[in-house]
């Protein structure tokens, strides 16, 4: 047991002093993995555990403003992070079939990391999303789901931080930080409430990016597969494989909602329009935005929604349709997640 233990520890200092790039070692929580895995767990407790025991016997917050201006601190961090991977090697001669790391000291080279860096950094940032939930009473929207995957991608990234800051698996995070711009401005736009919701009449397009976004990593990264290149393959496999695993979150997503969602929601709306014409008249005559706050994951007309969402429920979705719906109707930033978005009368977001 002695000697496992001594291996196990012998091996780790292995990992952690030689086969990681000795340049970032001295960086801001990049010479042990602990920090950011203890941030992760005390995430995780909170999301679960804190945070809806402290808001239980609370009324929910009134949180537009802060998340008008967070949606656009997002906004603005995505735009400048997008900008530098551009500028430190997307834009400057990056290979789209083969980038090998670069682990030398040029100042390009260690643009790229420092960028890595800050990507790393924004995926705690992205821990505000479920906080607003918290705060906002929302806990429904906080799955198991949403908040394992808010509470590794700090890990995921830290890795590839750690081993490789630049190359081939960044062209992942350039996509993801293109639509983060995208989709941060749509939850600032929802949050300014209804009157200006009328601008925001693409946000079923928002998914669709997201889908073409996993569809381009899956192609970028698995054609090393087919073609030598110096570039660590365990970075590529597990990036690919969240394209893949997401894509197909994604696509049930899409069918649910602008699919058989759609397609009931006109088969409800006819058979109240044939029930009575009163109800249909004053109900055009009420403001049906009822919006508290939007933006940041927070949903649109939560209440339609969820009628919604149950009825579609026992009209013959697939099982797995109907788990996805339950689990990953929450918000995603990052990664690999962020995007769900529907029409005005559904949830929104996701990595």
């Amino acid at each position: 047991m002695t000697n496992i233990v001594a291996d196990l520890i012998h091996g780790y200092r292995d990992l952690m002093d030689n086969k990681s790039d000795p340049r970032v070692n001295d960086w801001i929580m990049m010479s042990s993995p602990f920090p950011t895995m203890a941030i992760c767990l005390s995430y995780a407790y909170f999301s679960k555990v804190i945070g809806p025991k402290l808001m239980e016997n609370r009324k929910p917050f009134d949180l537009r403003r802060i998340l008008i201006v967070y949606n656009l601190v997002q906004t603005l961090f995505s735009t400048w992070i997008f900008y530098e991977y551009l500028m430190s090697g997307w834009a400057r001669g990056y290979s789209f079939r083969c980038q090998p790391v670069d682990y030398s000291t040029n100042p390009l080279a260690l643009r790229m990391a420092n960028t890595c860096w800050w990507y790393y950094f924004s995926k705690f940032t992205e821990f505000f999303d479920t906080l607003f939930f918290i705060l906002r009473k929302k806990n429904q929207h906080v799955s198991t789901l949403h908040v394992i995957h808010h509470g590794v991608m700090p890990f995921s990234v830290w890795m590839g931080m750690k081993f490789a800051p630049g190359g081939h698996s960044t062209f992942f995070a350039l996509l993801n930080t293109f639509v983060h711009i995208i989709m941060y401005f749509y939850y600032m736009v929802a949050a300014m409430g209804p009157r200006y919701q009328k601008y925001i009449w693409w946000k079923k397009y928002l998914t669709t990016l997201q889908m073409v976004q996993f569809v381009l990593i899956m192609m970028h990264q698995f054609q090393l597969l087919f073609t030598d290149c110096d570039y660590p393959r365990s970075f590529m496999i597990w990036i690919g494989l969240h394209g893949f695993l997401f894509f197909g979150l994604f696509s049930d997503f899409y069918k649910m909602k602008y699919t058989i969602g759609k397609t009931n929601a006109r088969s409800s709306s006819n058979n109240r329009r044939m029930t009575t014409t009163k109800t249909t008249a004053t109900a055009n005559g009420t403001s049906n935005n009822n919006n508290n706050g939007g933006g940041a994951c927070m949903p649109i007309l939560e209440d339609y929604h969820h009628n919604h969402t149950t009825k579609s429920k026992q009209n013959g979705i697939s099982t797995y349709a109907t788990i996805y719906n339950k689990e990953y109707n929450s918000c995603y930033s990052n990664g690999t997640n962020n995007g769900y978005v529907a029409n005005n009368n559904t949830e929104k977001k996701l990595a």
